[in-house]
């Protein structure tokens, strides 16, 4: 049986590394940029896997958020499709999912 403190705490731990991530991101796509053109397009060539890093960051937060949501509820661990229990083995892969294996997109 899932120990709904301990998963909360670790979907609150999961969401500190993203917010850290998208600083991270937030800074790097920050960096003034040079005045020469060919400086500045090889300076920023980075920019644009850095900001789906970033989208992805924000993705996962809301799927983090719904999960801690549904631990307030007390309905996590449940699918929010058909209601069945979300095995052990696949919350422990994936702690924020709201779907079971066979109801999973």
């Amino acid at each position: 049986m899932t120990d709904i403190a301990a998963r909360a705490e670790q979907l609150r731990a999961r969401k500190r590394e993203l917010f850290a991530r998208m600083t991270y991101v937030d800074q790097e796509l920050s960096v003034e940029v040079n005045r020469d053109w060919e400086d500045s397009a090889t300076e920023h060539e980075q920019d644009e896997p850095l900001e789906a890093l970033g989208l992805s960051a924000q993705k996962e937060i809301r799927m983090l958020n719904a999960a801690l949501a549904r631990i307030d509820e007390g309905s996590y661990g449940h699918c929010v499709t058909c209601g069945t229990a979300i095995s052990e083995e696949r919350l422990d892969l994936l702690p924020e999912t709201p779907y079971c294996r066979n109801c999973a997109p």
